[in-house]
């Protein structure tokens, strides 16, 4: 059954993953040309809009265009179709392409590219490169018939309540009584019009992360009997997760620089990374940041990471790298393209009754090629 999705619905599931509010001040992500109200039959992720790119999408026959950079980084003040940028706009807006983009978000975010840079790489991931946000925590009570509390509990957890360090499912209930009387117009799960209704009820209190809480009101909602639910949600200041650029973590493995340059060129499919360093050095710790990252080299180097794998670094950074004592491969910015697979897999499975066709574009949107 093909059910319609929304490009507003998309946005959703892309911005439960990847907040917009995570991404950095000067960055410009979520919409970047297009329609809330779009209605989608297929979505190609890429790594960049290039003309190339939407080219693809329009052989395609694509809806929605998911990026991880930005179509628009800087505001534009004319279109001109005679230029690169200029063809881009005129051939989306002719062929109805919306275009989203989720970057420094996605960035960071839980699971986003830094999270699969470390996955693909099997590094253990113990804490940011760099902390920019603690979550923001909610506590939600809710009242609930005895009879639908196992319903509505699960319905919380589902949906990302009760989520403590590395235990799930996390509650406090109280048994009391509840008390209302149906008013005229009012269809009660249960009690007579006008009449003084006693319930025995559960308080049930959990908490939730920010980014999660409208999404848990309304799955509490959904699974709720009663027409109208007693709720409160309180803002707490417990901190919750430290939310950052880039990662730092361990390397199980038992490699030198050397063999670890290796080891990431083949892993990312590169043909060729650049290496600062002893060749010879022992890697157990590693700091990874996708992207352009030459300006953590010194918070790297603090965090002693035996190396930092990043992208982009000019040559004086390089050297200071090397004067730092600070081993560094240079993966290139490409190796980002990471996000493609996530992305198709996370709401592949999001939307998996919708009918909706999620497709990776195979467009390679490297500038960079190597001669020998």
């Amino acid at each position: 059954m093909t059910v319609k999705v929304s490009n507003s619905a998309l946005f959703k599931a892309m911005e439960e993953w990847a907040p917009l509010q995570l991404a950095y001040e000067w960055d410009n992500v979520g919409l970047q040309i297009g329609s809330y109200d779009q209605q989608v039959k297929k979505v190609m992720i890429t790594l960049d809009v290039l003309e190339s790119v939407v080219d693809e999408a329009i052989e395609q026959d694509v809806d929605l265009i998911i990026a991880h950079h930005p179509l628009f980084f800087k505001s534009i003040i004319d279109i001109n179709i005679d230029s690169p940028k200029g063809r881009i706009i005129q051939k989306l807006i002719k062929h109805g392409i919306t275009v989203y983009a989720a970057h420094t978000n996605l960035d960071i975010a839980p699971g986003g590219v830094n999270d699969l840079l470390c996955d693909a790489l099997s590094i253990h991931p113990t804490g940011n490169l760099v902390d920019l946000h603690s979550e923001k925590m909610f506590k939600i009570a809710v009242y609930v018939p005895v009879t639908h509390l196992n319903e509505v509990s699960e319905a919380l957890h589902l949906a990302g309540a009760g989520h403590i360090g590395n235990y799930s499912h996390c509650t406090f209930q109280t048994e009391g009584q509840g008390t209302f009387k149906p008013l005229a117009g009012s269809t009660p799960f249960r009690g007579t019009e006008n009449e003084v209704e006693t319930v025995e009820e559960m308080k049930v209190e959990t908490i939730v992360k920010e980014q999660d809480k409208a999404k848990v009101i309304g799955a509490m909602i959904h699974a709720h009997p009663y027409e109208e639910v007693a709720y409160d949600v309180y803002p707490l200041h417990n901190e919750g997760e430290s939310l950052g650029i880039g990662r730092v973590g361990q390397f199980a493995e038992e490699m030198d620089l050397r063999q670890f340059a290796t080891y990431v060129k083949d892993t990312f499919d590169l043909s060729h990374v650049r290496v600062i360093g002893d060749l010879t050095k022992r890697i157990e710790k590693v700091a990874v940041l996708g992207g352009s990252g030459e300006k953590y080299i010194e918070v790297a180097k603090q965090a002693q990471a035996d190396v930092y794998v990043t992208g982009d670094l000019t040559f004086h950074t390089a050297q200071d790298a090397k004067e730092m004592g600070l081993a560094v491969i240079d993966a290139g910015h490409y190796i980002e393209k990471i996000m493609k697979a996530a992305t198709k897999e996370r709401l592949d499975k999001e939307f998996i009754q919708s009918g909706l066709e999620v497709i990776v574009s195979e467009t390679s949107t490297e500038p960079f090629q190597l001669i020998r």
